[in-house]
Protein backbone atom coordinates (compact mmCIF):
# COMPACT_ATOMS: atom_id res chain seq x y z
CA UNK A 1 0.00 0.00 0.00
CA UNK A 2 1.82 3.11 -0.47
CA UNK A 3 2.91 5.86 2.16
CA UNK A 4 0.58 8.90 2.24
CA UNK A 5 0.58 12.01 4.32
CA UNK A 6 -3.01 12.87 3.47
CA UNK A 7 -4.53 10.44 6.25
CA UNK A 8 -2.27 11.66 9.50
CA UNK A 9 -3.44 14.83 7.75
CA UNK A 10 -6.61 14.32 7.53
CA UNK A 11 -6.97 12.95 11.58
CA UNK A 12 -5.25 16.41 12.17
CA UNK A 13 -8.16 18.23 10.45
CA UNK A 14 -10.63 16.03 12.50
CA UNK A 15 -9.14 17.17 15.64
CA UNK A 16 -9.08 20.47 14.76
CA UNK A 17 -12.44 20.48 13.78
CA UNK A 18 -13.37 19.01 16.74
CA UNK A 19 -12.26 21.61 18.61
CA UNK A 20 -13.19 24.49 16.85
CA UNK A 21 -16.67 23.26 16.95
CA UNK A 22 -17.26 22.63 20.51
CA UNK A 23 -14.51 25.50 21.99
CA UNK A 24 -14.78 26.79 24.81
CA UNK A 25 -15.84 23.55 26.50
CA UNK A 26 -17.68 25.38 29.08
CA UNK A 27 -20.87 24.91 31.30
CA UNK A 28 -22.46 21.98 29.49
CA UNK A 29 -25.82 21.24 30.13
CA UNK A 30 -29.33 19.82 29.32
CA UNK A 31 -31.11 23.14 27.69
CA UNK A 32 -34.75 21.43 26.96
CA UNK A 33 -34.61 21.04 23.56
CA UNK A 34 -33.99 17.58 21.49
CA UNK A 35 -30.38 17.41 20.30
CA UNK A 36 -31.61 17.72 16.39
CA UNK A 37 -34.48 19.96 16.80
CA UNK A 38 -32.06 23.01 14.91
CA UNK A 39 -32.46 20.81 12.15
CA UNK A 40 -36.00 22.19 11.35
CA UNK A 41 -35.44 25.29 13.25
CA UNK A 42 -35.92 28.68 11.14
CA UNK A 43 -32.67 29.75 9.35
CA UNK A 44 -30.78 32.48 11.65
CA UNK A 45 -31.56 35.94 11.16
CA UNK A 46 -28.18 36.93 12.00
CA UNK A 47 -25.17 35.79 10.04
CA UNK A 48 -22.10 37.23 8.25
CA UNK A 49 -19.74 36.53 5.20
CA UNK A 50 -16.90 35.89 7.82
CA UNK A 51 -19.28 32.96 9.52
CA UNK A 52 -20.46 31.50 6.29
CA UNK A 53 -16.66 31.55 4.21
CA UNK A 54 -15.59 29.43 7.76
CA UNK A 55 -17.68 27.00 7.44
CA UNK A 56 -17.17 26.08 4.08
CA UNK A 57 -13.38 26.49 3.88
CA UNK A 58 -13.32 24.80 7.11
CA UNK A 59 -14.20 21.33 5.90
CA UNK A 60 -12.78 21.73 2.83
CA UNK A 61 -9.18 20.51 3.74
CA UNK A 62 -11.11 17.25 4.69
CA UNK A 63 -13.10 16.53 2.29
CA UNK A 64 -9.98 16.70 -0.32
CA UNK A 65 -7.58 15.42 2.42
CA UNK A 66 -9.95 12.03 3.05
CA UNK A 67 -10.30 11.98 -0.86
CA UNK A 68 -6.70 11.86 -1.52
CA UNK A 69 -6.38 8.90 0.51
CA UNK A 70 -8.83 7.05 -0.82
CA UNK A 71 -6.89 7.71 -3.87
CA UNK A 72 -3.30 6.91 -2.97
CA UNK A 73 -4.21 4.05 -1.03
CA UNK A 74 -6.23 2.29 -4.16
CA UNK A 75 -9.92 2.85 -2.85
CA UNK A 76 -10.76 5.58 -5.20
CA UNK A 77 -14.23 3.91 -6.30
CA UNK A 78 -16.97 6.32 -4.91
CA UNK A 79 -14.42 8.43 -3.16
CA UNK A 80 -15.89 11.61 -3.67
CA UNK A 81 -19.28 10.70 -2.12
CA UNK A 82 -18.10 8.86 0.88
CA UNK A 83 -15.82 11.92 1.72
CA UNK A 84 -18.78 13.38 1.68
CA UNK A 85 -20.68 11.34 4.04
CA UNK A 86 -17.88 11.98 6.62
CA UNK A 87 -17.61 15.26 6.55
CA UNK A 88 -21.84 15.12 6.94
CA UNK A 89 -21.12 12.97 9.72
CA UNK A 90 -19.01 15.01 11.62
CA UNK A 91 -20.28 17.97 10.83
CA UNK A 92 -23.88 16.81 12.38
CA UNK A 93 -22.35 15.23 15.38
CA UNK A 94 -20.75 18.75 15.94
CA UNK A 95 -24.14 20.75 15.73
CA UNK A 96 -25.45 17.77 17.54
CA UNK A 97 -23.01 18.29 20.59
CA UNK A 98 -23.44 22.12 20.80
CA UNK A 99 -26.84 21.71 21.78
CA UNK A 100 -25.04 21.07 24.85
CA UNK A 101 -23.14 24.04 25.05
CA UNK A 102 -25.04 27.74 26.01
CA UNK A 103 -21.83 29.56 24.41
CA UNK A 104 -22.60 27.69 21.16
CA UNK A 105 -25.11 28.29 18.40
CA UNK A 106 -25.95 24.73 16.74
CA UNK A 107 -27.29 25.69 12.84
CA UNK A 108 -28.58 23.70 10.26
CA UNK A 109 -26.98 26.19 7.58
CA UNK A 110 -24.00 25.45 9.40
CA UNK A 111 -24.04 21.64 8.90
CA UNK A 112 -25.46 22.66 5.17
CA UNK A 113 -22.13 24.86 4.66
CA UNK A 114 -19.85 22.25 5.99
CA UNK A 115 -21.42 19.66 3.94
CA UNK A 116 -20.65 21.83 0.91
CA UNK A 117 -17.20 22.40 2.01
CA UNK A 118 -16.44 18.94 2.52
CA UNK A 119 -18.02 18.24 -1.42
CA UNK A 120 -15.50 20.88 -2.64
CA UNK A 121 -12.67 19.25 -0.92
CA UNK A 122 -13.76 15.93 -2.17
CA UNK A 123 -14.26 17.28 -5.71
CA UNK A 124 -11.16 19.34 -5.79
CA UNK A 125 -9.21 15.80 -5.17
CA UNK A 126 -11.09 13.69 -7.35
CA UNK A 127 -10.21 16.62 -10.70
CA UNK A 128 -6.66 16.46 -9.51
CA UNK A 129 -7.21 12.47 -9.91
CA UNK A 130 -9.01 12.71 -13.18
CA UNK A 131 -5.97 15.15 -14.42
CA UNK A 132 -3.32 13.03 -13.50
CA UNK A 133 -1.70 15.20 -10.78
CA UNK A 134 -1.94 12.73 -8.03
CA UNK A 135 -0.05 10.67 -9.95
CA UNK A 136 2.50 13.18 -10.57
CA UNK A 137 2.93 14.45 -7.11
CA UNK A 138 3.44 10.46 -6.18
CA UNK A 139 6.50 10.40 -8.57
CA UNK A 140 7.86 13.79 -7.41
CA UNK A 141 7.37 12.69 -3.94
CA UNK A 142 9.76 9.47 -4.30
CA UNK A 143 12.62 11.12 -6.56
CA UNK A 144 12.34 14.10 -3.47
CA UNK A 145 11.58 12.20 -0.30
CA UNK A 146 12.70 9.01 1.77
CA UNK A 147 10.28 6.57 1.77
CA UNK A 148 9.61 7.06 5.31
CA UNK A 149 8.73 10.74 4.98
CA UNK A 150 5.29 11.23 6.38
CA UNK A 151 5.55 12.46 9.55
CA UNK A 152 8.19 15.18 8.53
CA UNK A 153 5.56 16.11 5.65
CA UNK A 154 2.69 16.42 7.82
CA UNK A 155 4.35 18.43 10.59
CA UNK A 156 5.73 20.96 7.93
CA UNK A 157 2.31 21.04 6.30
CA UNK A 158 0.54 22.10 9.89
CA UNK A 159 3.43 24.75 10.09
CA UNK A 160 1.88 27.37 8.74
CA UNK A 161 -1.62 26.90 10.38
CA UNK A 162 0.55 27.05 13.64
CA UNK A 163 1.83 30.43 12.63
CA UNK A 164 -1.36 31.86 12.28
CA UNK A 165 -2.20 32.11 15.73
CA UNK A 166 -0.19 35.44 16.71
CA UNK A 167 3.29 34.91 18.68
CA UNK A 168 4.83 37.41 21.06
CA UNK A 169 8.25 36.50 19.18
CA UNK A 170 8.01 36.31 15.72
CA UNK A 171 7.74 32.37 14.38
CA UNK A 172 7.32 31.81 18.33
CA UNK A 173 5.63 28.66 18.55
CA UNK A 174 5.43 26.79 21.68
CA UNK A 175 5.78 29.49 24.23
CA UNK A 176 3.62 27.46 27.11
CA UNK A 177 5.53 27.93 30.13
CA UNK A 178 3.55 31.03 31.62
CA UNK A 179 0.14 29.68 30.43
CA UNK A 180 0.83 26.36 31.87
CA UNK A 181 1.73 27.75 35.54
CA UNK A 182 -1.22 29.84 35.60
CA UNK A 183 -3.06 26.30 34.72
CA UNK A 184 -1.36 24.40 37.69
CA UNK A 185 -1.80 26.88 39.92
CA UNK A 186 -5.28 27.11 39.69
CA UNK A 187 -5.71 23.61 39.12
CA UNK A 188 -3.86 22.91 42.11
CA UNK A 189 -4.94 26.18 44.28
CA UNK A 190 -6.29 25.03 47.88
CA UNK A 191 -4.53 21.86 47.75
CA UNK A 192 -1.04 20.63 49.33
CA UNK A 193 -0.39 19.74 45.75
CA UNK A 194 0.59 23.92 45.20
CA UNK A 195 3.44 23.91 47.24
CA UNK A 196 4.86 21.66 45.24
CA UNK A 197 5.37 23.57 42.00
CA UNK A 198 8.48 25.80 41.13
CA UNK A 199 8.44 29.18 42.37
CA UNK A 200 10.41 31.81 40.08
CA UNK A 201 12.32 34.17 42.11
CA UNK A 202 12.20 36.91 39.64
CA UNK A 203 9.37 38.07 36.84
CA UNK A 204 9.87 37.10 33.45
CA UNK A 205 11.60 40.04 31.20
CA UNK A 206 11.43 40.83 27.81
CA UNK A 207 13.66 39.33 25.56
CA UNK A 208 16.62 41.49 24.96
CA UNK A 209 16.96 42.36 21.20
CA UNK A 210 19.76 39.36 20.74
CA UNK A 211 17.74 36.80 22.25
CA UNK A 212 14.98 37.71 20.03
CA UNK A 213 17.38 37.47 16.78
CA UNK A 214 18.31 34.22 18.08
CA UNK A 215 14.76 32.89 18.71
CA UNK A 216 13.84 34.01 14.98
CA UNK A 217 16.79 32.36 13.83
CA UNK A 218 16.00 29.02 15.08
CA UNK A 219 12.02 29.40 14.56
CA UNK A 220 12.89 29.48 10.79
CA UNK A 221 16.23 26.84 10.96
CA UNK A 222 14.14 24.22 12.59
CA UNK A 223 11.51 23.50 10.21
CA UNK A 224 14.36 23.43 7.08
CA UNK A 225 16.48 21.23 9.37
CA UNK A 226 12.97 19.06 9.79
CA UNK A 227 12.90 19.00 5.79
CA UNK A 228 16.25 18.03 5.91
CA UNK A 229 16.01 15.01 7.69
CA UNK A 230 13.68 13.46 4.68
CA UNK A 231 15.29 14.77 1.64
CA UNK A 232 18.94 13.84 0.47
CA UNK A 233 19.90 16.39 -2.06
CA UNK A 234 21.27 19.68 -1.26
CA UNK A 235 19.82 21.12 -4.38
CA UNK A 236 16.44 19.96 -3.32
CA UNK A 237 17.17 20.93 -0.14
CA UNK A 238 17.99 24.53 -1.17
CA UNK A 239 15.12 25.20 -2.61
CA UNK A 240 12.78 24.00 0.01
CA UNK A 241 14.42 25.92 2.49
CA UNK A 242 13.61 29.09 0.04
CA UNK A 243 10.30 27.49 0.14
CA UNK A 244 10.03 28.01 3.82
CA UNK A 245 10.82 30.73 4.86
CA UNK A 246 9.17 32.29 2.21
CA UNK A 247 5.38 30.53 3.49
CA UNK A 248 6.97 31.68 6.92
CA UNK A 249 7.50 35.32 6.14
CA UNK A 250 4.05 35.34 4.08
CA UNK A 251 2.07 33.32 6.90
CA UNK A 252 3.61 35.66 9.60
CA UNK A 253 2.44 38.86 7.59
CA UNK A 254 -0.93 37.28 7.15
CA UNK A 255 -1.29 36.53 10.96
CA UNK A 256 -0.33 40.28 11.92
CA UNK A 257 -2.38 41.65 9.20
CA UNK A 258 -5.24 39.20 10.75
CA UNK A 259 -4.11 40.37 14.06
CA UNK A 260 -3.92 44.68 13.90
CA UNK A 261 -4.77 45.44 10.58
CA UNK A 262 -3.38 44.88 6.73
CA UNK A 263 -1.79 48.43 7.09
CA UNK A 264 0.56 47.26 9.54
CA UNK A 265 0.73 43.32 8.03
CA UNK A 266 4.80 43.81 8.10
CA UNK A 267 5.25 45.68 11.11
CA UNK A 268 6.46 42.82 12.42
CA UNK A 269 9.81 42.84 10.36
CA UNK A 270 11.93 45.25 13.20
CA UNK A 271 15.32 45.78 12.86
CA UNK A 272 16.43 42.18 14.95
CA UNK A 273 13.82 40.58 13.51
CA UNK A 274 14.47 41.51 9.74
CA UNK A 275 18.10 40.63 10.28
CA UNK A 276 17.46 37.17 11.70
CA UNK A 277 15.42 36.78 8.76
CA UNK A 278 17.61 37.00 6.40
CA UNK A 279 20.90 35.48 8.30
CA UNK A 280 18.51 31.87 8.40
CA UNK A 281 18.14 30.57 5.02
CA UNK A 282 21.62 31.33 4.47
CA UNK A 283 22.56 29.21 8.00
CA UNK A 284 19.90 26.78 6.52
CA UNK A 285 22.07 26.44 3.39
CA UNK A 286 25.88 26.51 4.99
CA UNK A 287 24.27 22.69 6.93
CA UNK A 288 22.29 21.43 3.84
CA UNK A 289 25.69 19.21 3.44
CA UNK A 290 24.63 17.39 6.68
CA UNK A 291 23.76 13.57 6.66
CA UNK A 292 19.65 12.86 7.17
CA UNK A 293 20.34 11.48 11.49
CA UNK A 294 22.87 14.62 11.94
CA UNK A 295 20.09 17.08 10.81
CA UNK A 296 17.73 15.35 13.27
CA UNK A 297 20.54 15.92 16.09
CA UNK A 298 21.12 19.43 15.30
CA UNK A 299 17.10 20.10 14.89
CA UNK A 300 16.72 18.89 18.35
CA UNK A 301 19.53 21.01 20.00
CA UNK A 302 18.53 23.93 18.10
CA UNK A 303 14.91 23.16 19.61
CA UNK A 304 15.84 23.34 22.98
CA UNK A 305 17.75 26.30 23.12
CA UNK A 306 14.81 27.65 20.89
CA UNK A 307 12.13 26.98 23.63
CA UNK A 308 14.44 27.60 26.59
CA UNK A 309 14.85 31.18 25.22
CA UNK A 310 11.26 31.59 24.25
CA UNK A 311 9.30 30.33 27.47
CA UNK A 312 11.68 33.10 29.30
CA UNK A 313 9.60 35.64 27.78
CA UNK A 314 6.21 37.15 29.47
CA UNK A 315 3.31 38.05 27.20
CA UNK A 316 3.29 42.03 26.33
CA UNK A 317 0.39 43.71 27.19
CA UNK A 318 -0.43 44.81 23.58
CA UNK A 319 0.10 40.66 22.91
CA UNK A 320 -2.52 39.78 25.80
CA UNK A 321 -4.67 42.18 24.19
CA UNK A 322 -4.47 40.63 20.82
CA UNK A 323 -5.03 37.14 22.63
CA UNK A 324 -8.48 38.72 23.83
CA UNK A 325 -9.54 39.72 20.06
CA UNK A 326 -8.58 36.20 18.70
CA UNK A 327 -10.04 34.34 21.78
CA UNK A 328 -13.41 36.31 22.41
CA UNK A 329 -13.85 38.18 18.64
CA UNK A 330 -14.62 36.46 15.39
CA UNK A 331 -11.51 34.74 15.43
CA UNK A 332 -12.64 32.08 18.12
CA UNK A 333 -12.43 29.61 15.68
CA UNK A 334 -9.51 30.28 14.27
CA UNK A 335 -8.26 29.86 17.84
CA UNK A 336 -9.34 26.82 17.99
CA UNK A 337 -7.98 25.72 14.64
CA UNK A 338 -4.22 27.67 15.36
CA UNK A 339 -3.80 27.54 18.92
CA UNK A 340 -3.25 24.82 19.98
CA UNK A 341 -0.65 23.91 17.03
CA UNK A 342 1.33 27.00 18.23
CA UNK A 343 1.87 25.40 21.10
CA UNK A 344 2.47 22.11 20.30
CA UNK A 345 4.04 21.86 17.28
CA UNK A 346 7.42 22.26 18.48
CA UNK A 347 6.74 19.37 21.31
CA UNK A 348 5.60 17.10 18.33
CA UNK A 349 8.45 17.72 16.43
CA UNK A 350 10.46 16.70 19.52
CA UNK A 351 8.94 13.25 19.42
CA UNK A 352 9.43 13.11 15.49
CA UNK A 353 13.15 14.14 15.45
CA UNK A 354 13.64 11.83 18.58
CA UNK A 355 12.25 8.71 16.75
CA UNK A 356 14.79 9.44 13.74
CA UNK A 357 17.35 9.53 16.32
CA UNK A 358 16.21 5.75 17.78
CA UNK A 359 16.04 4.33 14.58
CA UNK A 360 18.67 1.83 14.03
CA UNK A 361 18.83 1.68 10.25
CA UNK A 362 19.38 5.71 9.78
CA UNK A 363 22.21 6.44 8.43
CA UNK A 364 24.84 9.96 8.76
Amino acid sequence: MPRTSAWPLALSCIVLIVYASLYPFADWRDQGLAPWSFLFASLPKYWTGFDVAFNVTGYVPLGFLLTLTALRTGRGQHAIVRATLVCLALSMAMETVQSFLPARVPSNVDLVLNVVGGWLGAAMAGALESFGAIDRWSRLRERWFVADASGALVLLALWPTALLFPAAVPFGLGQVMERLEGFLAALLDDSPFLDWLPVRDVELQPLVAAAEFVCVVLGLLIPCLLAYCVVRSRLRRALLCLVIVLVGVGTTTLSAALSYSPKYAWDWLQAPVLAAVAIAPLLALGLAWLGLRTCAAVALLAMGIYLAILNQAPADPYFAQTLQTWEQGRFIRFNGLAQWLGWLWPYATILYLLSLLRDPDGKN
